[in-house]
């Protein structure tokens, strides 16, 4: 089991790895093909339609919860009945998601006829609609993939999650080259879609053997699934109102050119959240095990700091690198006519990356079933969020949106320590000591990056990769010699020598060092 989490934490990485590849080169190729306003059209319209995503209800966590629940009880029985419960709930949701997706297609004249041209209006009916399918059968067939993660088989769930990532735009890649519009590639995006979800239900009958039962099914239990994930329905809404709602507001009030700008400057921080979601999705299943066994808030504690420290060294590597390079890397990749993107980048991306080192605190309220305050919390802010954002939307545009979310993600970073720290016992204060020791790295690779980047010239690939590359040698060395701790360094020669067989002599020359580390 532990080669199954630490491999699929490994293939997590290299799954986001592999996308941000993949999206670094096929961004530019979309922009030019497509074009700015078209492009623009296309993530409105799929951000619209993606707001019926939340009628998956947040279920998916109730699988893996509820499932390794009754495996630590080793109840058979009662597992075959949860899978045919949940069976039909995902496809009662599925059903309304459908009829949802329909209203707010043919409802589009509305809602945008102020700032779309009729073709444009047309268009982005067409995107609506084959989205509104390709969402429907994710959420209508989504308990599979759930399953899949409940029984800890990470290794083919990562790997069939890079696949389905990685295909959909190496094979709209020469559509796109040969002339096909936005139509052509979100089609393409639903078969591929389709192809996934048949190989989970594969797996799920093949191989893990699940037997589905639809016998007997307790209404306490689905009283008390539904009232757990109602909790991490109204969280669904939140993402949607933080990640969606502003370019939909800028599609209202300015037009297309705006979502594109800002939906590039967003797109950073998805990265930056994909590092961050890696490290703790994996844990959710043995976290559920540890609450179930009763675990001390000590224990929970620690893992919490632990985790914490591990997505500090990932996150504050890639911020700082954006911080000093991502200017010049968004002139080079798609132009001057988005270089307000990085501005967006950054004001949204600081606030997110402090509140992604704390993501495992999410996961154990979660596991203990006490996300109700955290809910709350952030529904209130996000209300905050769009009343702000529409605010500042008429005199900064895409850049007020984006100072609304930062602001929005500094508060609930202040609100949610505190709940942390008083109600569920997690060391805060401890986990921002371990943080400020290991932080010296950071603000030295970013102080000095910025200042050396500022006298070097611009314009060049190959200078631009030579300067990444010192700059993440100087980062690592400093952060091995000053930030880590023994724990992070036997991890990190334990992820070389899995991959890297002649490695060992790295571990041999490297077990001095790390024993001088403090223990953490």
């Amino acid at each position: 089991m532990i080669s199954q989490l630490k491999a699929g934490a490994v293939l997590s990485f290299i799954a986001l790895v592999l996308n941000s590849v993949v999206s670094l080169l096929y961004t530019p190729v979309m922009l030019q093909t497509l074009g700015q306003a078209e492009y623009g059209l296309f993530v409105l319209g799929t951000s619209t339609i993606g707001y019926i995503g939340i009628l998956n209800f947040g279920l998916g966590n109730a699988v893996i919860r509820y499932i390794a629940k009754y495996k630590v009880m080793n109840d058979d029985d009662g597992e075959s009945r949860l899978y045919g419960m949940f069976t039909i709930m995902y496809a009662i949701l599925g059903l309304l998601a459908f009829v949802v997706g329909m209203v707010i297609t043919f409802s589009a004249d509305s809602l945008f006829g102020g700032s779309l041209s009729p073709a444009e209006l047309d268009k982005i009916q067409t995107l609506m609609f084959i989205t509104v399918l390709n969402l429907t059968l994710s959420i209508a067939l989504g308990v599979f993939s759930f399953i899949i993660l409940a029984h800890e088989k990470f290794i083919f769930q990562k790997f069939i999650v890079i696949i389905g990532a990685v295909s959909s735009p190496l094979i709209s890649w020469p559509f796109l080259l040969k002339g096909y519009d936005s139509v052509a590639i979100i089609t393409i995006t639903t078969l591929v879609n389709m192809a996934v979800i048949a190989c989970n239900i594969y797996f799920c009958f093949k191989v893990i053997k699940i037997k589905i039962s639809f016998k007997r099914m307790e209404i306490s239990l689905i009283k008390e699934v539904l009232f757990f994930s109602s909790f991490l329905f109204i969280n669904l809404i939140v993402e949607k109102i933080y990640w969606s709602t502003d370019q939909i507001i800028l599609g209202v009030f300015t037009g297309t050119v705006a979502v594109s700008i800002y939906a590039l400057g967003a797109s950073f921080s998805g990265y930056f959240a994909g590092f961050s979601q890696a490290i703790c999705n994996v844990f959710l299943a043995r976290v559920s095990g540890m609450v179930a066994r009763n675990a001390r808030d000590e224990e929970l504690s620690n893992l919490f700091i632990k985790i914490g420290r591990i997505q500090f060294i990932v996150l504050s590597f890639a911020l700082s690198g954006f911080v000093v390079f991502g200017y010049e890397f968004i002139d080079l990749w798609i132009g001057k006519e988005y270089e307000a993107s990085y501005v967006i980048a950054i004001l949204i991306a600081v606030p997110l990356i402090i509140s992604l080192m704390q993501e495992m605190g999410n996961i154990i309220l979660q596991a203990k079933n006490i996300q109700k305050f955290k809910t709350f919390v952030y529904l209130g802010v996000a209300i905050f969020n769009v009343v702000l954002s529409l605010l500042l939307v008429g005199r900064w545009g895409a850049l007020g949106c984006a100072i609304a979310t930062a602001v929005a993600f500094l508060v609930n970073l202040l609100i949610m320590n505190i709940y942390y720290w008083k109600k569920i016992h997690l060391d805060v204060p401890k986990f921002w000591l371990e943080i400020l020791k290991m932080s010296f790295p950071f603000v030295a690779t970013l102080t000095i990056g910025l200042y050396i980047n500022d006298m070097l010239p611009m314009g060049s690939w190959s200078l631009f990769f030579l300067k990444i590359s010192v700059f993440s040698m100087m980062f690592l060395t400093l952060m091995w010699f000053a930030g880590m701790n023994t724990y992070e360094k036997q991890l990190t020669r334990s992820l070389l020598n899995r991959f890297l067989p002649q490695s060992h002599n790295f571990r041999a020359g490297s077990h001095k060092n790390g024993q001088q580390s403090h223990k953490f």
